[in-house]
């Protein structure tokens, strides 16, 4: 198992209590939840600490105001960031009120972002 499975739990269970529509797709090493075909919060194990952390796709206005945050970093795969998207470290996600809030931060984005391009089938 790549991802925190209760985690994963706890986002089915908000996302269901938000009452929105979403599927699971295993990728990058953990797993993402996508509303509307778009990629909106996902899981991914930091390996040099062994975390748990919440990626979540926020938008870019959002962005500058959360990364202040001591909970969040960058969420950097390659050596540069990615514009919209946080890391938040498992303290800013402990309660369900805490998970809730960047799951509505992300589902506010959500109809902003932009669907990946459907890959040709070969």
């Amino acid at each position: 198992m790549a991802y925190d499975e209760h985690l994963a739990d706890r986002i089915r269970q908000t996302l269901g209590e938000l009452k929105s529509d979403f599927t699971e797709k295993k990728m990058m090493g953990g797993l993402c939840f996508m509303v509307d075909y778009k990629m909106l919060c996902g899981i991914h194990i930091d390996k040099k600490f062994g975390d748990s952390l919440l990626m979540a796709r926020i938008g870019e206005a959002a962005y500058h105001n959360e990364i202040e945050k001591e909970v969040c970093r960058p969420m950097d795969f390659t050596g540069r960031p990615m514009r919209g998207y946080i890391f938040v470290i498992p303290d800013g996600f402990d309660t369900d009120e805490d998970l809730a809030y960047w799951l509505q931060l992300c589902l506010k984005f959500n109809p902003e972002a932009k669907a990946s391009r459907k890959r040709k089938k070969k």
